[in-house]
């Protein structure tokens, strides 16, 4: 369904306002995500609140830890009843195998996918860390780490997605934040997000689910936006 394709990124500081923004939305035309702020904030109830209304909810806390404590965060936040949550690739195998074999205990199994390299690093800021080369060729070590690691997918740069449907096949899920409208649809800039595409490119890239915030969030009418936003990604 065109519709699922859509995660709608809450990034709010408190529980009020992304309720507020969530009354606005609509469950048949997009999912949510709770990232690092809003959870800090709000916590565990925020997301029982949500998935209450009928929402998706995408858990992205991004867990990196020892094999042990990944897998029993990965194992209450299944109980909170997300659809997909995420943890860092570079935590390495056993770590994700450990989520891996948590998750799929529970009786309801989320989708457990695996962050590459964050969309705000350039090769600069790669190499500051030392990790020498492009982004893409980083991105594509540790995805076909997390393939391997029985990741259901990765978190990439949609500039990457075209690649990583090749080397990791049909089944294994791209979500891509740094979704940005082109200069010419009058949308947001693409803010701390260094590497960007507009839906519809992502879409034809190889996209699965495209993590969308601010051009929705900071609409005038969020679900008009939503509804163009499916409009140029079945053109």
């Amino acid at each position: 369904m065109m519709a699922s394709r859509i995660i709608v990124a809450l990034d709010y500081a408190a529980a009020q306002p992304a309720l507020d923004m969530a009354a606005r939305l609509d469950p048949a035309l997009c999912r949510v995500k709770v990232g690092k702020e809003l959870f800090t904030a709000a916590g565990p109830v925020l997301v029982e609140t949500l998935v209450a209304r009928g929402f998706d909810v995408f858990l992205d806390l991004k867990f990196h830890d020892i094999p042990n404590t990944v897998a029993s965060a990965c194992k209450v936040a299944t109980r909170l009843g997300v659809w997909m949550l995420n943890v860092h690739a570079s935590g390495g195998r056993a770590m994700m195998l450990a989520a891996r074999e948590a998750v799929t205990l529970e009786r309801q199994r989320p989708k457990l996918i695996a962050v590459t390299v964050l969309t705000s690093l350039s090769a600069g800021d790669l190499a500051d860390i030392g990790m020498q080369g492009e982004a893409q060729d980083a991105v594509l070590r540790l995805a076909l780490l997390a393939r391997d690691a029985a990741m259901d997918g990765v978190v990439c740069s949609a500039l990457e997605a075209r690649a990583l449907r090749a080397a990791c096949g049909p089944s294994f899920n791209l979500v891509t934040p740094g979704i940005r409208f082109t200069a010419d649809d009058s949308a947001a800039p693409s803010d701390d997000q260094k590497r960007v595409m507009s839906p519809r490119a992502a879409l034809a890239a190889g996209a699965d689910y495209l993590v969308i915030g601010r051009p929705i969030t900071q609409a005038a009418d969020p679900i008009a936006m939503l509804q163009r936003i499916q409009r140029e990604l079945a053109a």
